[in-house]
């Protein structure tokens, strides 16, 4: 991958064209052609159609790069011509009207004194509380296909709040499309990219500083710093622009690939960090139980079987079928304390098995998961939680 070049980050001459605010107030509005900036010019809220002129959307892009659209309002209902308004109600909530006045979207907030909206730099619209400051409603908790430095995808488990990235349905319609992306809360916290109801694809657990299937986020890690929050409220993960950095955002494709994205002043192109799924061997269990992926291997051969195990169908497996996964070339002796006769398999350079169901224990050592693994019959392998204090 080409270097990403750090720069001053700069205001598109075209947003000089007129006075630009980034705050709206009671009494006034946002109409099509009409919009707000942000204080230092990074981001740009406005209507905007992304196929079919007909249909126009409320949404807020990178001012540098208007094709890449952050959020969108209305995504399920469009406006039929380019007549709407963006306004305050008097009861404090955000409304997108129609020609003809009738509400297509709306933040559903109410104010007790005077309500604003503001369009911060980092990308967030905010509906605030005049008279006592506080952030009534954000953009960052409903997200689109797009998660910005500062957001957060995954679940709140006092409130039931759940962040997650949803596609598009197409290139030309922000409508609710088949993929989602998420943080997956059960076990060991690691990321998931959903097809409908079917994972198709996992970013591996994380392990205290990345996600241990995304090699690149260590790579980068002079750019971004990763956020990982798991406590008995919330498991959710996010990630913070270090000073310096290149605009930057995730973005979940119509096609279902998830793409981490850097902004290259050189080029003026974005560039990709890490995206997933990378190749055939990061689709979700694509050798199944006890398999392993080598994506270098010729396309008929790239599974195989870890040592001790052997293909549960070796005629399946013989025409490329690996569906069956690997089965066990010995019964495991499990449960006789220091007699067994078991043992592991080291296993390097690879991504830790789906750990939704995993059980984790953070006092206690390597050694003490061994013998812990060893006495329990239904254990299967163990690995370190948290890699900062040098284990693997």
């Amino acid at each position: 991958m080409p270097p990403i070049h750090r720069w001053q980050r700069v205001l598109s001459p075209r947003a000089f064209a007129t006075e630009v605010t980034d705050t709206l107030g009671k009494g006034q509005n946002v109409t099509d052609g009409e919009t707000l900036v942000s204080a230092g010019g990074s981001f740009t809220l406005g209507f905007f159609s992304p196929g079919v002129a007909a249909k126009r959307y409320l949404g807020i892009w990178f001012t540098l790069s208007e094709d890449v659209v952050c959020w969108v309002a209305n995504s399920e209902r469009p406006l039929s011509d380019s007549y709407g308004a963006l306004v305050i109600s008097a009861m404090g909530s955000l409304l997108l009207l129609d020609s003809s006045g009738q509400v297509v979207w709306s933040s559903n907030t109410t104010g007790i004194g005077s309500t604003s909206v503001q369009l911060l730099e980092s990308g967030n619209l905010v509906v605030s509380d005049e008279s006592g400051g506080a952030a009534m409603w954000q953009s960052f908790d409903h997200l689109s296909n797009t998660q910005l430095p500062g957001t957060k995808i995954g679940k709140n488990l006092w409130t039931g709040a759940d962040w997650q990235l949803t596609s598009w349905r197409s290139a030309n319609d922000p409508s609710a499309g088949n993929f989602r992306y998420m943080t997956d809360a059960e076990g060991v916290p690691q990321n998931i990219l959903l097809d409908g109801d079917q994972v198709k694809y996992r970013t591996g657990p994380w392990n205290g500083l990345w996600f241990s299937g995304v090699t690149e986020m260590a790579t980068y890690s002079d750019m971004f710093t990763y956020l990982l929050t798991s406590t008995p409220s919330e498991v959710t993960y996010g990630y913070v622009a270090k000073p310096g950095a290149p605009f930057s955002h995730v973005l979940l494709t119509d096609d279902g690939v998830f793409r981490h994205l850097v902004w290259d002043h050189s080029s003026r192109k974005w560039k990709v960090f890490f995206q997933g799924p990378r190749d055939i061997c990061d689709h979700y269990g694509k050798c199944r139980a006890f398999g392993m992926c080598n994506a270098n291997a010729p396309l008929a051969s790239f599974c195989s079987c870890i040592k001790g195990f052997s293909p549960t169908s070796p005629l399946l497996w013989k025409i490329g079928d690996t569906s069956k996964g690997c089965r066990r070339n010995l019964m495991l002796d499990c449960g006789n304390g220091a007699s067994t006769t078991d043992g592991f398999v080291v296993m390097e350079g690879v991504k830790l098995p789906d750990t939704h169901n995993a059980s984790v224990d953070p006092s206690i050592t390597l050694e003490e998961c061994n013998t812990r693994c060893l006495a329990n019959c239904s254990c299967l392998a163990y690995a370190a939680l948290d890699i900062r204090g040098g284990s693997v």
